[in-house]
């Protein structure tokens, strides 16, 4: 199950929502909760929703028996846990990649027929995490099946993130404080980033699909750059409208989940935009590899070259992805070598240079195949299509103007700095707050609304409704 699918809004959420808040016990809606999870899970997943429980309860048990950072079989008991999650991603998520390549080496051998579950990659890090963080004494232990269960499998966070720290939401699973304020935004951030999905994400993935997705020897090179950066919006406004609705729906059942995105394309270094892309993400390969490798102490290179080859290999079994693990790798080893001339570059072209260099990657990752991603390249530079323009590809680009500006207002800071000086005016004046604030409150819930019935229209009648970071 997706949220941007009508059973989603109109069944499964009222249905979790209203039984939640039936009574007042957290204990009662803990269940609530853990049950709707692990049905939302099993409805995409049925089977593998075992996976789920049997994992969630290996690293429940290995947590009680570490028990603390006094434990003398602690290191043992972590270890273990370690080589569990990982053996349980690498299995069903690099098997096949692994019998392919050896097969190259001219073995024969047979990879066995297995799907990936959804969100594997996500739920492991997050029980592997917690399991580390209780050796290193930064969490005490969960001694509730239950409250873990529900700190795994809580369906906002479950399929797609972001990586949620035990350290961050320990305190409320047990006590969390819902009321109409939090209930308000969590319903607005879930609206904008449903519409950032269906509205924006799915239409500029069509138009990518259109021209990258076929015979690239009919498609010129603008078209080729109209495609790529199409799908660098797609995959932004894809993932963090996934974040948002994420992020929204936790703030609705009390819980606050940290930011994932923070307007990546505008930033002015690509060590910049790691900052801003995916944030969780880049926060546990900095605490859980980077900085136990050495970080910057003693060999930083290789420990750069390490979690930058595992981050593009986490994101799929492919070459591709370890290709644009390795591009990112290069380019933030370059940044870090020549500071001083970076900062003499204008900030302005710096950000321009930076999209630039970030859109060349999308080129990467959106290439499974070599043979596919030297034709991409080709056709960027050139070298493969029917030139740079025709009558067909004029039309097509006027067609798609207008999406394309509003996906780049929409990814730079102007849509926040609106928000910001409305909901300031509205509060301006501490005599009128009141009435500013109903004032307020009503344009919320009227703009909601309209994001709400345009997104449901579209999903009525568009049939392409991907979501790209399912399959990591």
């Amino acid at each position: 199950m997706v949220f941007s699918s009508l059973i989603f809004l109109f069944l499964f959420l009222p249905a979790c929502v209203l039984l939640y808040f039936a009574r007042p016990s957290i204990s009662y809606k803990n269940w609530v909760l853990v049950a709707f999870s692990l049905f939302f899970y099993a409805w995409g997943e049925p089977l593998y929703v075992l996976l789920l429980l049997f994992s969630t309860f290996i690293n429940y048990l290995i947590g009680r028996l570490i028990g603390g950072p006094d434990n003398p079989r602690g290191k043992l008991w972590m270890i273990l846990s370690v080589i569990f999650n990982l053996s349980l991603l690498g299995y069903f998520k690099y098997i096949g990649f692994l019998v392919e390549n050896l097969n190259l080496l001219g073995l024969h051998l047979s990879a066995p027929q297995v799907s990936l579950p959804i969100g594997i990659s996500f739920y492991t890090f997050q029980t592997l995490s917690y399991v580390v963080d209780i050796y290193r004494g930064q969490v005490a232990v969960q001694r509730s099946y239950r409250n873990f269960l529900l700190y795994v499998s809580l369906f906002p966070q479950l399929i797609a993130g972001p990586i949620v720290r035990y350290s961050e939401i320990e305190p409320q699973l047990s006590q969390r404080k819902i009321n109409y304020a939090s209930i308000f935004y969590g319903l607005l951030r879930f609206c904008i980033g449903l519409a950032k999905k269906v509205l924006l994400a799915n239409y500029a993935g069509q138009v990518a699909t259109q021209l990258l997705g076929g015979t690239l020897s009919a498609t010129t090179t603008l078209g080729g750059w109209l495609g790529i950066l199409m799908y660098t919006f797609q995959i932004y406004f894809d993932f963090s409208g996934y974040s948002d609705m994420a992020i929204g729906l936790g703030r609705v059942f009390g819980f606050r989940y940290s930011e994932n995105f923070d307007l990546p394309y505008m930033s002015r270094s690509i060590t910049e935009f790691w900052r801003r892309w995916h944030i969780s993400l880049g926060s546990f390969f900095r605490d859980y590899v980077y900085i136990p490798l050495g970080g910057n102490r003693r060999h930083h290179v290789l420990n750069l070259l390490v979690v930058w080859t595992l981050t593009g290999l986490w994101h799929g079994a492919s070459w591709n992805f370890a290709l644009w693990g390795l591009y990112f790798f290069v380019l933030l080893y370059i940044e870090k070598s020549i500071p001083h001339v970076l900062g003499k570059i204008p900030a302005v072209l710096r950000c321009l240079g930076t999209f630039f260099l970030v859109v060349l990657g999308w080129v990467l990752f959106y290439c499974t195949n070599l043979t596919q991603l030297g034709q991409t390249f080709g056709l960027l530079f050139g070298q493969v299509g029917t030139g740079f323009t025709n009558t067909q590809m004029n039309i097509t680009l006027l067609n798609n103007l207008p999406l394309l500006l509003v996906c780049i207002l929409g990814s730079t800071p102007i849509p926040r700095f609106i928000g910001m000086i409305f909901s300031g005016l509205c509060a301006e004046n501490p005599k009128a707050k009141p009435k500013k604030r109903i004032v307020y409150t009503f344009v919320v819930y009227v703009f909601d609304l309209v994001l709400l019935g345009l997104s449901v229209v579209s999903l009525i009648g568009s049939s392409f409704n991907p979501f790209l970071y399912f399959r990591f």
